[in-house]
């Protein structure tokens, strides 16, 4: 209760707003009043105040954030010295592969891209890169993280989050998420296939011995019509444990 008690709400409505942009490049008044469920007064006076701030810019119609914002994530990625080895570790690994590697934390209910070795060759519809974002129920890496959550903490995560359906194979039910989350603790690590996207397949571990405000996990992704489920296990698993360990050592 106290930490509710302590919370800005206006400050929340407005990092709200930021996220709007998510995957656009610039918005309206109405279209982010609509996607932060805000007043198109309140959205207004929103993006003016982060113009303002040099964190957005508009031409009278139509706004879009600046390179400005990216002051934020760095504040973030600048506390996590780590990251340096993160990445090359995740180099080494696609290098070795020849496949996409990468890492991401526990972001509510998403992950948050914070390091990314992309392969030659796309893999996704979509372009990632730090700072994206996914849903984690649906993500190898987010399963390997909701896995390491407390009882409380996995149940707070069924409470709010929208199991929403990407693919046809997607899990969407709170038992199916459950027992998958049963059988990654079980086995060590996560295998995703075309459960984000039809074609893709991902395999993730999760670092062991992180504290919970850094809980981070990594992952190998590849074409699911090159790689098969046994291959990733067989091939790219002990790989991938590999570079969790050093990762955990913080060896480069």
């Amino acid at each position: 209760m106290a930490l509710k008690l302590e919370t800005v709400e206006s400050f929340s409505r407005g990092l709200s707003v930021i996220r709007c942009f998510a995957g656009e490049r610039s918005l309206t008044i109405t279209a982010v009043s609509q996607r932060a469920k805000l007043t198109r007064a309140a959205a207004r006076r929103f993006l003016y105040t982060l113009c303002e701030e040099g964190l957005a810019r508009t031409d009278g119609k139509n706004f879009e954030l600046t390179a400005g914002v990216l002051e934020l994530g760095h504040a973030y990625l600048s506390g996590m010295s780590e990251l340096e080895t993160v990445r090359d570790i995740l180099h080494d690994l696609t290098a070795e592969i020849g496949e996409s590697a990468s890492a991401a934390t526990l972001d509510g209910d998403d992950i948050v891209y914070v390091a990314r070795s992309p392969a030659r060759h796309r893999i996704m519809t979509v372009g990632l890169a730090v700072g994206s974002r996914l849903p984690a129920h649906a993500a190898s890496m987010g399963q390997a993280l909701l896995a390491q959550l407390s009882h409380n903490e996995l149940e707070a995560y069924f409470q709010r989050a929208e199991l929403a359906p990407l693919t046809p194979r997607t899990l969407t039910t709170r038992q199916a998420l459950k027992e998958r989350l049963n059988l990654v603790r079980q086995r060590g690590y996560a295998l995703v296939s075309e459960e984000l996207e039809i074609g893709l397949r991902s395999i993730a571990v999760a670092i062991e011995g992180r504290p919970k405000t850094a809980r981070l996990a990594i992952n190998l992704s590849a074409q699911a019509a090159r790689i098969s489920e046994r291959d990733m296990v067989e091939r790219f698993l002990p790989r991938l444990h590999h570079a969790a360990r050093r990762v955990q050592l913080g060896a480069a």
